[in-house]
């Protein structure tokens, strides 16, 4: 499995925005979004970014 993914205290607490019982499944998917960019961190702008993606 790919290395784990750190998340910036701004960025987690843009991700408690999200429902509850689809935030484990947002929170994999912006996880994959960063490391396939090559990102160890997510940040806001990478929260974003991955959100936009997704839509």
């Amino acid at each position: 499995m790919a290395e784990s993914v750190s998340w910036t205290a701004e960025a987690e607490a843009m991700l408690k925005e999200i429902p509850f019982f689809v935030r484990p499944a947002a929170r994999k998917k912006i996880e994959k979004f960063a490391r396939e960019k090559g990102l160890s961190e997510i940040t806001e702008t990478v929260y974003q970014q991955a959100k936009q993606q997704f839509g």
